[in-house]
């Protein structure tokens, strides 16, 4: 297998820690979302991910049909197919209800307030937009939504938490959630109102498969001095 990612992609730190969690060697390729317009945008990688997103995982094909290659994108299909494929460990509950309730938590973070922070949509907003013939501030445009969403996350994982967001096990909800929290900080949003999901940031962080997987522990990785 290999991902294409880039270190600072939220929605490719989900899918590295699953990788790295269970045990499935990949290898990485990164992709730059902003040097030359973004390395994203050119018809060598549309040709594998038409909506030109990341992550996107190449996986080789079967020999019966001559070795080519397969591709997949969106993060959340990525993290299904692993888990089908490679099910120990597990990163979803046995107990019905409970995987529904992983799958729901992961979706607040991936439908309901990643499409409202990503970078293709700041750009959009400070082309389009201007305060007082400046170009709308993105971020403080974006946390309210991101705030909202871990409101929401708060409450709902206030119900089913024990060690992590579902119980004592890890599961997609939780690969969700780190790489969100990390990106809230950027944003400047106050994170000491969900004390909750601060405590289930330090147990996964403590984890091998997070300290892997961290955008800084990437070999495309920028660390400010």
């Amino acid at each position: 297998m290999k991902l294409f990612s880039y270190w600072r992609s939220s929605s490719s730190w989900r899918v590295r820690i699953a990788l790295d969690f269970k045990g499935i060697a990949y290898g990485y390729e990164a992709v730059h979302l902003v040097e030359n317009g973004g390395e994203h945008h050119r018809a060598s990688y549309r040709a594998r991910n038409p909506m030109a997103q990341l992550p996107t995982l190449e996986i080789q094909g079967a020999q019966a049909s001559g070795g080519a290659p397969r591709y997949l994108g969106q993060s959340m299909a990525i993290l299904e197919y692993l888990e089908e494929t490679h099910p120990k460990p597990a990163l979803l509950p046995t107990d019905p209800f409970l995987r529904a309730r992983a799958r729901q938590l992961a979706e607040i973070v991936n439908s309901g307030i990643h499409p409202l922070q990503n970078l293709h949509l700041m750009q959009r907003l400070k082309a389009s937009f201007q305060v007082d013939g400046a170009p709308v501030d993105a971020r403080k445009w974006c946390a309210p939504f991101i705030a909202d969403g871990l409101k929401a996350f708060e409450l709902l994982s206030a119900e089913s938490a024990g060690r992590f967001s579902v119980g004592d096990a890890l599961s997609f909800a939780d690969l969700c959630l780190i790489p969100q929290l990390y990106n809230a900080r950027r944003f400047d949003v106050d994170l000491s109102v969900y004390p909750l999901l601060l405590q289930i940031e330090q147990n996964c962080l403590a984890l091998d498969a997070f300290k892997s997987s961290h955008p800084d522990a990437q070999p495309d990785a920028v660390i400010a001095g």
